[in-house]
């Protein structure tokens, strides 16, 4: 390995060590290295340009903006209602109110962060008075909070599309089951563990008989029927060939501003600032880490380092299923450490020659890393939804940390190497709707 190399990943990592922001890391690492290759930094100026140059961050640009409004537009109460007359009354049903709900604004936020942070205000506190400790209640909507990364609209399927090159619309449907997998693994396993994370119910529960029931429920899907509407229009206008990713997450921003004006009537130009600031924030954010993490990987890649790891760990592991299982454990141990867009700027084209090698579907291989890196926003000791769910609730990380453990292993390990070793998982359902022309063999 070139000492310009050498220089260049030891800066990174001592960066990260010693808490340097990434994107700006990312940038004076790959300086750093130019110099000592004694090679112009020309090259960092083209390929910042270029990597930002792309149609493909109008579309994260929208949803993000969309995720940013949809608490304050109102949709997130009515979704919650919607979810409690579904499944309220099951036992733990409460709590499956808040994975539900995850379910449903993961379709409109595209993110995790928007879930906890518009559903631990708004269930929390009412919770606890039905019994649900705090840190239960919470660890369960902050471990629930990733199904946003895997519920179509996804900013990191957007992401890696435009890493790997790959069709954002069947990324999109290849970590649909994967999602809906972890969303029942979570109220099954909820079912069984709820009752150790229970107090005495300031509350009690009221009974209603099969009529009133269906009462509630329809008043609360009427209500929820606006909020419902949005997930239904993006997916219906991509997959029916009505419109772009692009135009869909243009369509998604009118649409949510539309029902927070019009029809919930609950946001306003206050509110409207506020989510739109926040917004051009996250993506100047996100902007710099896809141009930084891109100038830094292009130089490792043109000096040969991705092919000489790709040689590497074929080198050293001659089963395909160790292999895999390689690069989920290297993934799992960068989430712990780094946030998710990072990752997947940095590591998908250090894993692709390996991945081109191995003969793997690269939607496939979409569908694991972004589970993989969905996963770590879970894993301490750099856990983003742990540090915002601990924020937003008022518990302590540590108290969050066991119970979030218990879905880490218990059902998010076993969600992530099914969708690794099960390609079908991934690419059945966007074979189905869009043709193994573009999906590829798998």
């Amino acid at each position: 390995m070139e000492l310009g190399i050498l220089v260049t990943i030891c800066s990174f990592l001592g960066g990260i060590l010693i808490g340097v922001p990434l994107g700006w890391l990312f940038l004076a690492s790959t300086a750093l290295g130019l110099f000592f290759l004694g090679e112009s930094l020309s090259f960092m100026a083209g390929t910042f340009f270029h990597s930002i140059n792309n149609y493909v961050l109008m579309a994260i640009a929208f949803f993000v903006y969309a995720g940013g409004l949809i608490s304050d537009a109102g949709l997130a109460d009515r979704i919650v209602r919607f979810s409690y007359a579904l499944v309220g009354k099951v036992r733990g049903g409460l709590i499956v109110v808040g994975i539900i709900a995850t379910l449903f604004m993961s379709a409109l936020t595209g993110s995790s962060l928007p879930c906890i942070s518009a559903l631990i205000p708004l269930l929390v506190p009412r919770l606890e008075k039905f019994g649900y400790q705090r840190r239960y209640t919470t660890a369960v909507l902050c471990s629930a909070s990733f199904m946003g990364y895997l519920i179509p609209p996804s900013v990191p399927a957007l992401i890696y599309g435009l890493v790997a090159q790959q069709s954002i619309a069947a990324l999109f449907l290849s970590t649909v089951f994967p999602g809906l997998l972890l969303a029942l693994g979570y109220a099954i396993l909820n079912y069984f563990i709820c009752p150790n994370y229970m107090d005495p119910p300031e509350i009690e529960e009221t009974e209603r008989n099969f009529k009133e029931s269906m009462r509630e429920l329809g008043s609360a899907t009427w209500g929820a029927l606006p909020a419902l509407g949005a997930p239904l229009v993006i997916l219906v206008g991509i997959y029916g060939g009505i419109c772009t990713p692009n135009e869909a997450g243009a369509i998604a921003v009118i649409y949510t501003l539309f029902v927070g004006f019009f029809v919930y009537r609950e946001l306003n130009f206050k509110t409207f600032w506020s989510a739109t600031r926040s917004s051009l924030i996250t993506l100047g954010m996100i902007c710099l880490l896809i141009a930084g993490g891109t100038v830094f990987t292009r130089l490792l890649i043109r000096e040969g380092t991705a092919q000489a790891l790709a040689n590497g760990i074929l080198g050293m592991f001659h089963s395909k299923n160790l292999i895999l299982l390689s690069m989920n454990i290297f993934l799992l141990l960068l989430g712990m450490f780094i946030d998710g867009i990072p990752i997947l700027i940095m590591a998908v084209p250090m894993i692709l020659p390996l991945a081109l090698q191995l003969d793997m579907n690269l939607i496939h291989l979409g569908a694991m890393i972004i589970v993989n890196v969905g996963l770590g926003t879970m894993t301490p000791p750099f856990a983003v939804s742990i540090f915002v769910g601990s924020r937003l609730s008022g518990v302590s990380y540590g108290e969050l940390t066991r119970p979030m453990m218990l879905f880490l292993f218990i059902v998010g390990i076993p969600v992530l190497l099914l969708t690794t070793y099960l390609p079908a998982l991934s690419c059945w359902l966007p074979t189905q709707f869009l043709g193994s022309q573009i999906v590829g063999p798998w």
